[in-house]
């Protein structure tokens, strides 16, 4: 099956594909921008953006929005991730971290599917720990300071193989790719 790919970020639609290409999906990237809401929570921008393009893009189309919360910051970035990302890099979210002992953190990402007219929302989240300096070429984002819990390897260290299967895009993908299996939308055929 053909599912559109909303989004703006290269790293993402390289990830989504490794995920969903070998099942038989064809991800098609539509680099477009949808506005994003400033609110609480990655289900509320998702829903929205939902929403907004499902008049604009044919079915089946999908949107994504992700955050790393860092426990000792509140949260922070949170929901504010990418902006915080283009505007302090993770060099700022290093700097508020300096003298803290805390420096757990979690990823969290939010997919949303539109298929046949209906609304489907998937979330993934992985837990870990931000480091005091990067490391890793690959990824994108936050990659390069965040180590999974039970690694110890940051995401930008990773084969994007191994990324996928961890991280919460991966997570969330995958229980994407589930229901499109359990809804008979294989890939293959359709």
């Amino acid at each position: 099956m053909k599912i559109r790919f909303v989004t703006s970020n290269d790293g993402k639609a390289r990830e989504v594909g490794a995920m969903l290409e070998p099942l038989g999906h064809e991800v098609e990237r539509v680099n477009t921008t949808y506005p994003e809401l400033q609110v609480d929570t990655l289900e509320a921008v998702v829903n929205y953006g939902l929403d907004w393009l499902s008049a604009k893009l044919e079915h089946p189309f999908i949107v994504d929005d992700s955050g790393l919360f860092v426990h000792s910051l509140k949260g922070f970035p949170g929901v504010y991730s990418a902006y915080v990302y283009k505007t302090l890099g993770y060099e700022g979210v290093l700097k508020l971290l300096e003298g803290k002992e805390d420096r757990s953190a979690r990823f969290e990402c939010c997919a949303g599917l539109m298929l046949d007219g209906k609304r489907h929302i998937f979330t993934g989240v992985t837990e870990g720990s931000i480091i005091e300096k990067p490391r890793g070429s690959d990824g994108f984002g936050f990659d390069p300071v965040f180590v999974p819990s039970g690694t110890s390897q940051t995401f930008a260290e990773m084969p994007l193989e191994i990324k996928n299967r961890i991280s919460h895009r991966g997570r969330a993908f995958s229980a994407l790719a589930s229901h499109l299996n359990q809804e008979g939308h294989s890939g293959r055929g359709d």
